[in-house]
């Protein structure tokens, strides 16, 4: 989506520096001002530049932003983007601090049900296909690390980006980019990751491959449940494989 208005004149480089520092945000997390000092921390660059051209002093800039803030950490860049635009074109600090109040919460929400509860736990599967499949553990946890990293940074450098094209316009943004979606087609593929692990698991081991009176009602469950549930069961799920992998894995280092 194109930004509102023309883009604010600002040295890239405070954008970058703003945007380092953002990996930091949660550095001073407590439960008073939650990641406030963080994020007051990673607009320290651009406010300084401002307040060599402004009458306001530093200090009294930084204490606007100190005060308490929450939102997803990877997701918070998109309000830190969006207030350094804000800031820089001279927007009323009453209006600044309305419009954390209001995005933070939906950024919470947002960044948990497509991080913590999506992303994470899908890239945690394609491991533990790897795993089952017999992949070297080395090229196992490069793959996780680079596979999540790659999307945890895409998230930050976009939300960063949109917020700063934006400004206070960032929740028409937000909408129009259609991060539920996104979850739900993560979803999709958690589960049929756990499809796939559950196959590789029967086929892998020889006490599987024979039908038994623990597989054939335990197939029967999963089965129901999958028609009954739907995707509400494929985090279960995931954890309920998790398990039963640990478990086995236990078993077969005592033997």
């Amino acid at each position: 989506m194109a930004p509102m208005t023309s883009e604010p004149r600002l040295p890239r480089t405070l954008l970058v520096a703003s945007f380092l520092r953002s990996f930091a945000i949660q550095g001073s997390w407590n439960y008073r001002s939650m990641i406030g000092g963080g994020f007051a921390f990673a607009l320290l660059p651009v406010l300084r530049w401002l307040a060599r051209r402004r009458d306001e002093p530093l200090d009294m800039a930084v204490r606007r932003h100190v005060e308490r803030f929450n939102a997803h950490p990877y997701l918070a860049e998109v309000a830190l983007g969006a207030v350094a635009r804000m800031e820089v074109e001279g927007e009323d600090p009453a209006v600044i601090r309305r419009f954390k109040q209001a995005i933070g919460g939906p950024l919470g929400a947002m960044g948990d049900s497509l991080v913590w509860a999506t992303w994470l736990p899908v890239t945690l599967l394609v491991a533990l296909v790897m795993g089952w499949a017999g992949v070297a553990p080395p090229v196992i946890v490069v793959t996780f690390l680079l596979l999540y990293n790659t999307g945890h940074l895409g998230l930050r450098l976009w939300g960063y980006r949109s917020g700063w094209s934006a400004g206070k316009e960032v929740g028409a943004l937000l909408q129009g980019a259609r991060l539920g979606r996104l979850t739900d087609r993560l979803g999709k593929c958690g589960a049929l990751l756990v499809g796939v692990l559950l196959g590789l698991m029967l086929m892998g081991e020889p006490g599987f491959t024979e039908p038994s009176w623990f597989w054939r009602p335990l197939a029967v469950v999963a089965f129901a449940g999958g028609v009954v549930g739907k995707q509400r069961v494929w985090r279960p799920s995931a954890l309920a494989v998790v398990v039963v992998i640990a478990a086995l894995t236990s078993l077969q280092a005592l033997r």
